[in-house]
């Protein structure tokens, strides 16, 4: 019996080189922001809110994995173990 699904194993990745440079065409040179914009940025900013764009400690502090994780795991920390 023949089988139609791939045989198990690695999956090959086909190198495709970039196209040279020259055949690229340039990107535009982006606007500035309007001025009520930066005006909003400032405001914003003043006040101490999040600003798109900019590092958030906040976030990085509420998105990340809650610390007792790694005991509900069962993996060992060595750090921790003292080994």
């Amino acid at each position: 019996m023949t089988t139609t699904h791939p045989a198990t194993g690695r999956r090959r990745r086909v190198f495709v080189p970039p196209p040279p440079a020259e055949s690229v065409p340039p990107v535009p040179p982006q606007p500035a922001d309007p001025p009520i914009y930066r005006d909003l940025m400032r405001t914003w900013a003043d006040r101490g809110r999040t600003l798109p764009g900019r590092h958030d400690p906040e976030w990085v502090r509420l998105a990340a994995p809650p610390a007792g994780l790694a005991r509900l795991s069962g993996s060992r920390d060595p750090l921790r173990d003292g080994r």
